[in-house]
């Protein structure tokens, strides 16, 4: 396949040309998985996504045009899977299953469209949030964090001509694939893309893949995005994430439904899926609190993925509760995703190897580190940390109180009130970069 000039499709690009989300698929597979679940236990919940941008200081209404976010969102409700993609879907094997998809989803799905949503402005940042049916909703997320984030790249490279592209770029491609061959060093090292949700753009994002896949080889294990996991023959890769018991929890109707909530997503969840699906999101309300009230039977599913911890400090208290349940930790799965640079994989890599099987989910550093190579001095091409969850639920407000209290979303009252219930051990305040 003939690579994409990127610096030369983004100085001659239009928006008919260059529509940022191109089709349904180009989301993150585990918002797929956790569709179907919504969509066969859950049809009757409703849930609101809000966009929260982290990182203040950067005014996104400024940066980015209302008109051209309307026309993206707009597009992105257009949009309907294609019948190519349903084949995939239905007839693929993930995660060694076949037909991991009903076949009365998939029918479903053939017919999904993106609701429409609320968009106004306050004090220089957009007020972004889809309400409705879960079922509806939750797919939301995924598209419109893609969407902020190229149109805010777009917007900084529209002064460039075509050389300081060239440059950008070139600049670009060589910071990432020297992280690269220094993954290359690790034997054994098992790295996926987690990119999709705060990538700089959709092609360079899916330049960014196909140079792993030749650069690191077998040691790439996939993508998250299912498009470009289906158009270069990958693993599509994820299992489940916050919303599931940030959702649970609000519907909660009293402290002990509250405490139970993270364990009923679990069983839930395995209902639909087992094996290598069966990996476990600890830090929705807290790591510390998840393992002090695990039943025992969690203990025996395929892994953990310590989220919002220091991932040696993390995954150190996840393997110390393996051993006090008896589990031979070497035939126990640690997946690291959070705000991954080389430098914390090589050392997390270095620490955990031999005690546990392990692998690593980079994200936004993978797909969105042009820090230092536009060939003029701008900092409007660094990547902010920008989330789009779950806000209320059933007209009930969602909380997240994470492992790290400046990730934390919702209400404060009501997280106050959460803190009361799950308590605030293990919880240590860190800079959010991305």
């Amino acid at each position: 396949m003939a690579r994409t000039d990127i610096a030369r499709r983004v100085y001659n690009h239009t928006w008919k040309l260059d529509p940022i989300v191109r089709s349904l698929l180009d989301t993150d597979f585990y918002k797929l998985l956790m569709l179907q679940m919504i969509w066969g236990m859950y049809p009757k919940v409703d849930a609101t996504f809000t966009l929260i941008n982290r990182t203040t200081s950067v005014r996104l209404a400024d940066e980015i045009d209302e008109g051209e976010l309307r026309e993206q969102l707009d597009h992105a409700r257009t949009l309907r899977f294609t019948k190519k993609e349903m084949i995939w879907l239905g007839g693929n094997t993930f995660y060694g299953r076949k037909q991991i998809f009903e076949p009365e989803f998939l029918a479903w799905l053939e017919d999904f469209r993106l609701p429409d949503y609320e968009l106004t402005k306050r004090d220089g940042q957009y007020e972004l949030s889809f309400p409705g049916p879960w079922m509806y909703t939750t797919l939301w997320e995924i598209p419109a964090l893609a969407i902020i984030n190229e149109l805010r790249s777009r917007a900084a490279m529209r002064s460039f001509g075509q050389f300081a592209l060239d440059v950008l770029y070139a600049r670009a491609k060589a910071k990432m694939w020297a992280k690269t061959e220094r993954l290359k060093a690790l034997p054994g090292i098992r790295i996926s893309d987690f990119g999709t949700r705060r990538r700089h753009s959709f092609l360079w994002q899916r330049w960014c893949v196909e140079a792993l896949k030749e650069g690191i080889g077998e040691a790439f294990t996939g993508t998250s995005n299912v498009l470009l996991a289906m158009d270069n023959d990958l693993e599509a890769l994820g299992t489940n994430a916050h919303e599931l018991p940030m959702v649970f929890a609000a519907l909660a109707n009293s402290v002990e439904e509250l405490r139970q909530a993270p364990y009923k997503v679990l069983q839930d969840w395995q209902r639909y899926y087992g094996g290598n699906l069966l990996i476990v999101l600890p830090d929705t309300f807290g790591t510390a609190a998840f393992l002090r009230d695990a039943p025992d039977w969690i203990a025996d599913w395929t892994g953990f993925r310590p989220d919002s911890a220091p991932p040696i400090e993390g995954g150190e208290k996840i393997l110390a509760w393996w051993r006090e349940k008896g589990r031979d930790l070497k035939q126990k799965l640690l997946i690291f995703s959070d705000g991954l640079e080389v430098e914390t994989i090589e050392e997390t890599y270095k620490h955990f190897r031999g005690k546990v099987r392990m692998s690593f989910g980079w994200g936004t550093n993978l797909t969105n580190d042009f820090e230092g190579c536009a060939p003029t001095e701008t900092n409007s091409l660094d990547a902010i940390s920008l989330v789009c969850k779950v806000s209320e639920a059933n007209g009930r407000p969602a909380v997240k109180l994470s492992d790290n209290p400046a990730k934390s979303t919702g209400d404060e009252k009501e997280i106050k009130r959460y803190l009361r219930i799950f308590g605030e051990k293990g919880r240590v305040e860190q800079l959010v970069k991305v």
